[in-house]
């Protein structure tokens, strides 16, 4: 096992966990760059900021050693010679800027920056013209001159990286050994570069088994992979997720070297649509034998479970007969499960706090769960069915389209 990662539960006491708290890559986004930049309104940065900092309080008040995205990558770079510019020239590669004048301009400016957690946090918060040496006399194409051209150019050279507040999606636990994820879009895509390089030179989490790499054609995201018990992992087939990669990181996690555990892989089909855009937005698991969930996922989804073929490197599927809860039940070996849904019975309470990640929970010990504040009817129901709670502000975080299980990427679960 390698000794900075240890996932095998959703529910099992959560010892440590990886955090990006919002900066002001929040203030590089504009009406005219929301769709694109996936986000639906723009957050409060300041309130954001005050609403983090209590998520990452609650969490240490809970004995959850917090670390920080930003701070393991520059300890990664830091730690070994040259790896700092080639990340730089990974990254600018990635950002697919036009132009040579325009990336060397780019270049210049990261290379001015001493501090290197000030420059991670520059290559998340984005480029703007005016911060760059951009003369029309530098100009060396056509794509040069337009970015020079205040008329006709942005006024971002390269666009900020709002989402990375969401760590759970870039890469994903497993056991001792991490999904490096394939993101479907362009702009996330290059959240996989501070996870690369993060587990190739940290002095702690470098050279973790990867059960998947960010390289691979086939997209796949963290908040589609729920990790139900040490053998078992669940996997949404979703807006962001692709079949052909939980076939992929399926006969990885089955057959590959080093034994990652996992015995079986079940795919659980959603609606592709983007209030359910992944499977943990959906349902999570709140104790071990409790689950949260959108009851508008109920009746209408399919689930395939993969398993070992009977030659080597094989991988056997079948589609799974019956209810999300006997089917939950049968893969973690209990007599039932209990299903708790979102909302209650309530038709637009139940799509109004899914929207708001009323599903979307982190427990950070079985039945002991954060949750966002803002879920009123959701969080009743949950804390009569005997959940403890742990309300997290959310009028500005929730804005970005996420809950606490998807801003928390989770290193280190005790056995449950």
């Amino acid at each position: 096992m390698h000794e900075g990662l240890n996932i095998r539960s959703e529910i099992g006491r959560l010892r440590k966990v990886m955090l990006y708290r919002p900066g002001n890559e929040l203030l590089n986004l504009s009406p005219d760059t929301l769709g694109p930049l996936l986000f639906d309104d723009i957050p409060f940065l300041e309130e954001a900021q005050r609403e983090h900092d209590c998520f990452a309080r609650m969490l240490a008040d809970e004995g959850v050693e917090v670390l920080y995205l930003d701070e393991l990558v520059a300890e990664a770079l830091d730690a070994v010679p040259g790896a700092r510019a080639e990340f730089c020239e990974r990254w600018l590669d990635e950002a697919g800027l036009p132009g040579r004048a325009a990336r060397g301009a780019v270049r210049e400016l990261l290379d001015s920056i001493d501090d290197t957690r000030a420059l991670v946090d520059k290559c998340i918060e984005g480029v703007r013209a005016d911060e760059l040496d951009l003369s029309p006399t530098r100009a060396a194409s056509l794509a040069d001159l337009m970015l020079t051209d205040r008329n006709a150019g942005s006024p971002l050279v390269i666009d900020p990286i709002p989402n990375i507040y969401f760590t759970r999606d870039t890469f994903s636990v497993i056991g001792s050994g991490v999904s490096l994820n394939s993101m479907l879009s362009r702009t996330r895509r290059r959240e996989g570069v501070f996870g690369e390089f993060l587990l190739r030179y940290h002095p702690e989490y470098g050279g973790t088994p990867l059960w998947y790499t960010s390289d691979r054609p086939h997209n796949i995201e963290g908040g589609d992979i729920l990790v139900l018990g040490p053998d078992v992992i669940g996997v949404g087939i979703s807006e962001r997720t692709s079949p052909a990669a939980i076939d992929e990181l399926a006969a990885r996690l089955l057959w590959g070297e080093p034994e990652s555990g996992v015995a079986r892989v079940f795919a659980f089909s959603i609606p592709h649509k983007r209030s359910f855009m992944h499977l943990d937005t959906v349902f999570t698991q709140v104790d071990v034998d409790t689950f949260t969930v959108h009851p508008g996922i109920l009746g209408t989804l399919v689930v395939f479970e993969l398993t070992r073929g009977a030659r080597e490197g094989e991988v056997g599927i079948r589609r799974l007969d019956g209810s999300l809860d006997e089917i939950l039940a049968r893969a973690l070996g209990l007599d039932a499960v209990r299903l708790i849904k979102c909302g209650g019975d309530d038709p637009i309470a139940s799509v109004r706090e899914q929207w708001n990640d009323g599903s979307n929970t982190l427990a950070v010990a079985p039945g002991r769960v954060l949750v966002y504040q803002r879920n009123a009817v959701t969080n009743d129901i949950l804390s009569r069915e005997g959940i403890e709670l742990l309300e997290i502000p959310s009028a500005e975080l929730s804005r970005g389209r996420g809950g606490p299980h998807c801003m928390s990427m989770a290193f280190w679960r005790d056995a449950v």
